[in-house]
Order: structure tokens, then sequence, then C-alpha cells
């Protein structure tokens, strides 16, 4: 497997794989701290093209000042083991410097959708990750390119961004891992202590009841929102960023829930901040 550090050499990479006949190239955009939601990001890349990279960038234009960039996970070596086991045939490892050289002036914005949820409470978040995969996918042109379902509102405002720029890369989106007792996988996880890791199990069963109501029959945000938020309300140690029900594609709230529809929590556990959603059918 290749460790790829310029633009440059990322970019001749993905040329000279699509050269071959019937050769693709999938991109799976990472900060690295890999876990199994990310394997399966990959096998699902290896499944669908012929050459996969992975990118591991810790990106600093999605952190806030107050937020956790110099304390993010980072496990280089680890990484790529766990990268090339599950398919990836190359790594692009650049650093700051790389991406966002001196006097770099240039930034994607999606007007609106950045503004909402995760970008509510973290403002400028969706800035720095439309820049940053915009970044990727010009430099990768990849075929397509893989996310997870958890950070289902960044999908959305990544789908706005492609399809105004006019980017070849299809956005195939892979369902969410969870651990055996509901857990959303993430990086940030590793954060929590063991009496956290049990209270964060809140988020999970909010998910999980709006699914049942749903499932049920009971459609009206006024009535699963206030559902999850009972369920919250019994771990008061956790605070709620956000419980939406929203339309996927433009983020906006709606009153009575489709086929289709994002309903989605963030919340703190301590000092860690996770997210869970569900897309409802």
């Amino acid at each position: 497997m290749r460790v790829l550090r310029t633009v440059f050499e990322l970019r001749q990479w993905s040329r000279e794989a699509r050269r071959q006949p019937g050769c693709s190239v999938g991109l799976v955009p990472t900060m690295g701290a890999l876990h199994a939601g990310h394997a399966s990001l990959l096998r699902a890349a290896a499944a669908s093209c012929s050459h996969v990279v992975v990118s591991i960038f810790v990106n600093p234009t999605q952190f806030g000042p107050n937020e956790d960039y110099a304390r993010y996970p980072r496990s280089f070596e680890a990484d790529c083991q766990l990268a090339e086991a599950a398919g990836a045939s190359a790594v692009f490892a650049p650093s700051v410097e790389e991406l966002y050289p001196a006097g770099a002036a240039t930034f994607v914005e999606v007007d609106g959708l950045s503004d909402r949820l995760d970008g509510q409470s973290r403002p400028g978040h969706f800035r720095g990750v439309t820049t940053v995969v915009a970044k990727l996918l010009i430099a990768a042109e990849p075929d397509c390119a893989f996310f997870g379902q958890k950070d289902a509102a960044q999908v959305a405002v990544l789908r706005r961004m492609v399809s105004d720029l006019h980017l070849a890369a299809e956005l195939v989106v892979c369902p969410i891992v969870r651990e055996a007792d509901g857990l959303a996988l993430s990086s940030r996880n590793r954060y929590l202590s063991a009496a956290e890791r049990t209270r964060a199990l809140v988020l999970s069963r909010a998910v999980g009841r709006v699914e049942a109501l749903f499932a049920g029959g009971e459609h009206r945000a006024a009535a699963l929102i206030p559902a999850a938020a009972e369920i919250f309300a019994a771990v008061p140690e956790i605070r709620i960023d956000y419980l939406a029900l929203v339309d996927w594609g433009t983020l906006q709230p709606v009153v009575c829930a489709a086929p289709g529809d994002l309903f989605a929590v963030a919340a703190w556990i301590g000092t860690t901040r996770l997210i869970d959603n569900t897309i409802l059918s």
C-alpha cells in the first residue's frame, strides 16, 4: 500500500490507476483514528472500485477555537494497518501546509445548509468540511467518494456542494456501524470514561425510540421529538445540543415526518460531543 504525501502524488496515482482498462478509483475521506466504521467504508469502496485511497488528515479548518483539534486522536501506523486490511490501495496523508499553503484564501461554503444542525452549534464547521472535501475530490479525481451515515448532516451539505459545483464524483453513503450495545462508532468514543460510555447509550436509545414510534404510525414532530427528549431526561448528566426532525436534503425542520426524513441528535457527555441519527423508513 502506497503512502502519498502531496496533491501531485495523489493525482498522478489516481490518473495512473484509471488508465488501466475497467479500473476506477474510490476515495474514503477520514481524519484518522480509524475504527470498524471506517473499515466498513473501505470495504464498500473496495467492492465497488478497483483502487481505493483513504485520506488521513485532521483538518484544522473544521474545528472551532475551543474544540479538540490539538487532542484529536492520531494513530497513523495503526490506521495504515487497518486501511490496508480493509482494502485500501493507498493512503493520502498530507501536511497542513500541503492542503493549506501559506496565503491560501479560498474556501467553499454551502450557503444556508452550513448554518443548520451541527453548523448552528459549531459556526464555520461545515465551511471547513466542504473546503477540505472539495480539495480532496479535485486532487484525487475519484469516481466515487464514500461517507458514513453517522455524519448525515455533513452528507446533505456535501451533496449540495457536489451538485452545485458539477463535481464528477458520486457520493456513496454507507450505514452507521454500531457497537453491540447500540453506541454508534466514533473516533471520539475513546474520550469517554467508563461511566460516560454507559451514559452515551442514551443517544442510540432516543434514536431507537423515534424509529419505533415512526414504524408504529406516529409521524408528528410534536410527538417524536418530545419522546426522544423524555429518554434523555432520564440521564440528567448529558447536555443536549439538538434533537431535530428534518428533511434530509434541506436540513429544514418538518412538521410531519415522511420516509427518507432525518431524525438527528447531538449531545455532550462530559466534554465529549457525540452525534447519532436515523433515516426514517
